[in-house]
């Protein structure tokens, strides 16, 4: 089980997620400080919240990376295509202006680029995690029930 960071918080999730079975508290005592100041605070707050946005995104799409990518990058690729279809239209119907000269191509052209770029990020996370050295493992216990 890999623990880096401040992901200290999340052990019992990361426990579960590495094929514990037994998972339980320990009753402690809590004091009063006696010296010092407290170490908290919006710092140490951000970092756990971004150490659990990670923690959530690599426990639902860590075996599936293209659900994530290839979603995000064919909405952006369509809102381009639209954009791009729009212009081309508009542009039959007023033929001064040329498409170029519109802040409209410039959003439609971007959209375009985020969506193949984040469409191939999932498609080579989807490679990667196909030829991960535990995903075999985990597939037979998925399909034998072992």
């Amino acid at each position: 089980m890999e623990v880096y960071g401040e992901m200290h918080r999340y052990i019992p999730v990361l426990a579960k997620w590495s094929g514990f079975k037994k998972i339980g508290e320990k009753v402690v005592e809590h004091r009063a400080r006696k010296y010092g100041v407290s170490k908290f605070g919006w710092r140490r707050f951000v970092n756990g919240f971004l150490d659990l946005l990670s923690i959530t995104f690599v426990g639902k799409f860590s075996k599936r990376p293209m659900h994530f990518f290839g979603l995000w990058g064919t909405l952006f690729f369509l809102l381009g295509i639209g954009i791009a279809i729009y212009l081309i239209v508009s542009k039959f119907i007023n033929t001064d202006f040329p498409i170029t000269n519109r802040p409209g191509f410039y959003l439609a052209l971007t959209s375009i680029i985020i969506g193949m770029q984040l469409f191939l990020a999932g498609f080579i996370g989807e490679l990667i995690s196909r030829n991960a050295s535990g995903r075999n493992n985990y597939l037979i216990e998925e399909k034998t029930g072992l």
